[in-house]
């Protein structure tokens, strides 16, 4: 299998290819590194467009060639740039004639760095594909070990979707851990009024408990056809999303796991508010997972 670490013709980065390595070492698929040529549209079989194509796509190659040549450890990774008419469908057309498990992207240059932002290449592709999309944070860099655990976000979508037997099957494949978590923002005030910092906790703590004895069954029911380890539950609360997502801890080699919404298409990403939310916060890489793969 094949993972596709793909880039558009004029932004090089390597954080895609640096997640996309460290994902290979986990799952021990081939690495494809590929550059997108947005070709004009609607086409025109010219000579003019056939030379500017031509050395547009030149000059992909050579800015492709610069990016595999930065990592270290003189990596084999094959190249390739694809014409397409636009960046998203050009990664899907080589997911499927690469027979791809993964395609990685990376964030937008406008975004915090350390951070994962969709732009307007990404935002459309995880609206899109059909295979797992790994977005790697804004400078994201070469990391030796392999990914070593995946973090399942939790929730009604996650409810809807069964994201956890999804994780729990990729745990299985390729050993590692898993942690589910849930997060929680505090309401700052209610009814117009400040709520009671006791009160606030209780309810915190009662969801909570509700929350966990709701993945315990989840959990209960994946075990009856999926062999999991154990599994750590955790709670994430802020007064916001951001709080909320620095409240769980996270370390080297963490990947965190979101499911596409129900409102989405059957076989395809589709990132809900909560999910967007989350996904903005996070400090590790982030895999979104489609319906189709969710509930297989």
């Amino acid at each position: 299998m094949t993972i596709i670490a793909g880039f558009s013709s004029s932004r090089q980065g390597t954080a895609p290819l640096n997640l996309a390595v460290q994902i290979s070492r986990w799952t021990g698929d081939k690495v494809v590194a590929a550059a997108i040529v947005e070709r004009p549209w609607p086409a025109k079989d010219d000579p003019i467009e056939r030379e500017y194509l031509g050395y547009v796509t030149e000059q992909a190659s050579q800015a492709l060639d610069r990016v595999v040549g930065q990592l270290p450890g003189g990596l084999d990774i094959p190249r390739v740039v694809h014409q397409s008419d636009s960046i998203p469908t050009g990664l899907i057309e080589l997911v499927t004639a690469h027979d791809a498990r993964f395609v990685v992207v990376g964030s937008s240059s406008s975004g915090l760095l350390g951070r994962v932002t969709l732009g307007s290449v990404t935002e459309r592709l995880v609206h899109t594909a059909a295979v797992p999309v790994a977005i790697a944070p804004r400078g994201y860099p070469p990391v030796p070990e392999s990914i070593r655990r995946i973090t399942v976000a939790y929730g009604g979508e996650a409810d809807v979707n069964g994201l956890v037997a999804a994780t729990a099957e990729l745990a299985r494949q390729w050993p590692v851990q898993l942690r589910i978590v849930s997060f929680t923002v505090r309401p700052m005030t209610m009814f117009g009024g400040a709520i009671e910092r006791s009160t606030e906790d209780l309810v915190v703590q009662q969801w909570a408990r509700r929350t966990r004895d709701d993945i315990v069954k989840q959990l209960n029911a994946v075990r009856a056809r999926i062999p999991v380890s154990d599994v750590d539950v955790v709670v994430g609360s802020g007064h916001d999303w951001r709080e909320a997502v620095e409240a769980v801890s996270w370390e080297a080699g963490d990947m965190l796991a979101l499911g596409s919404g129900a409102a989405g298409p059957a076989a395809h990403v589709f990132l809900g508010s909560a999910a967007s939310k989350i996904l903005r916060h996070a400090p590790v890489p982030v895999l979104i997972v489609p319906r189709n793969k969710v509930t297989a």
